[in-house]
């Protein structure tokens, strides 16, 4: 019997061909935003306040800061930023419906919904020694190069002149800082970097737990990050410390954030406690040194007993729900726990997967203390692949999968 290299098997079962080429949706072009529907430039409007209004009256008041003029004054550690994980890996037809994907939306479109912070996987093109987004591997789901998906956000940054976004990416292939560097000199998106005044930091890039962090760093607000137009924070999961001296936009994940645990299966198991870097200590102690608290909030389900995960979307709506009922998941509910046993902080990030149910935005919202008319400029999405072979609900199709996998494992 002819043997079958596992990863072919495993992108039969995810259905997908061996190698997938997802650019043109995780990376399009967005269309040009419709000017008269934006409000004024910040940045445009503080050069003229002196001249068009009033002493008692600002002519800033009015216009928002990623999508509330409530958040404005808002440091940047002081909002939640909503995020998309793994936004580049999509479930939809450009990938044959993947069971590997993570989202239902492109970058952009996570961005106009009000998604403000995305996460991606960076691993090394073998062939081309480029950048790509392949989900753990580039044979199971290649998303395209860095540099095109950057330029997607480029270009919507252009037209959002208002917002700030924060990217994570995960250096799955350990590449050092110049090889984002170029990635992002390419994508034209350099400009936007901002920059933290300097901290200390005794942290290595890594989650060892022989050395701990001394960051302590104060954000700017919103509003004049907005003004400065260095308006797109990244953090890079393994990158050297300190950053770069060519790319010092391109910060180190774990010198100013801590993660809670992931790869969560149960409900029950969402938790607050420090999972890394384990340098940091708790989380009270990383909080005290400055750093701030992202929430993983996304559940799989085990395929079989061969370590295979895949994004839980029958339980996505109670699992991305704003509510704060407690014992089921919800999004809503975790976020309020890891607030209150962090001594009233609030988790500046939180990632979950197919950011549209829920609707996820809403639990960031709450956590920001906004409501109703506070929140202006959301888009929602309009329309979401439901071809896929798992459907919200679809457990039957999922005991079908694991019984392929059996079969297929036999072949090994």
């Amino acid at each position: 019997m002819a043997r079958i290299p596992p990863i072919q098997i495993l992108a039969v079962l995810l259905g997908l061909p061996s190698l997938i080429l997802a650019q043109t949706s995780s990376s399009p072009s967005p269309p040009p935003q419709p000017q008269p529907s934006q409000p004024p430039s910040r940045a445009t409007a503080s050069t003229t306040s002196t001249q068009t209004q009033s002493p008692t009256a600002s002519p800033l008041q009015n216009i928002p800061c990623n999508n509330s003029p409530l958040l404005c004054t808002r440091a940047y550690d002081n909002v939640t930023h909503m995020g998309a994980h793994d936004s580049s890996f999509l479930r939809d037809a450009s990938t044959s419906n993947s069971l590997a994907g993570n989202q239902y939306f492109n970058a952009t479109v996570a961005l106009s919904a009000g998604i403000r912070l995305l996460s991606a996987q960076v691993h090394s093109s073998s062939s081309s020694g480029t950048l790509q987004l392949c989900h753990s591997y580039c044979e199971l789901l290649d998303a395209g190069p860095l540099a095109d998906w950057l330029s997607a956000i480029r270009y919507w940054l252009d037209g959002n002149p208002n917002e700030v976004v924060t990217l994570l990416l995960v250096n799955s292939d350990n590449q050092p800082a110049s090889a984002f560097g170029s990635a992002f000199d390419s994508a034209g998106i350099s400009h936007y970097g901002y920059v933290p005044p300097s901290s200390s930091s005794s942290s290595s890039s890594n989650n060892s737990s022989s050395s701990s962090n001394t960051t302590t760093t104060t954000w700017p607000t919103l509003e004049s990050m907005i003004s400065s137009n260095k308006r797109l924070v990244t953090f890079i999961a393994s990158v050297p410390d300190p950053p770069s001296p060519d790319h010092p936009f391109l910060l180190p994940e774990f010198r100013y954030v801590f993660e809670t645990s992931y790869n969560i299966t149960s409900a029950s198991h969402f938790g607050c406690d420090l999972d890394r870097p384990s340098s940091a200590g708790s989380a009270s102690e990383a909080l005290g040194k400055g750093m701030m608290g992202l929430v993983n909030h996304f559940r799989y389900i085990d395929l079989g007993s061969g370590g295979i995960q895949i994004p839980d979307v029958g339980n996505i709506e109670i699992t991305n729900s704003p509510s704060l009922v407690n014992g089921s998941g919800n999004l809503g509910e975790h976020l309020t726990r890891c607030q209150g046993g962090w001594g009233g902080r609030k988790p500046v990030f939180a990632l979950v997967d197919f950011f549209d149910k829920g609707p996820s935005v809403e639990a960031a919202g709450l956590m920001s203390g906004l409501k109703g008319d506070d929140i202006v400029g959301r888009t929602a999405p309009t329309a979401k692949s439901t071809s896929g072979a798992v459907k919200e609900g679809g457990s039957g199709v999922v005991a079908a999968l694991v019984g392929f996998l059996g079969i297929a494992l036999v072949l090994l």
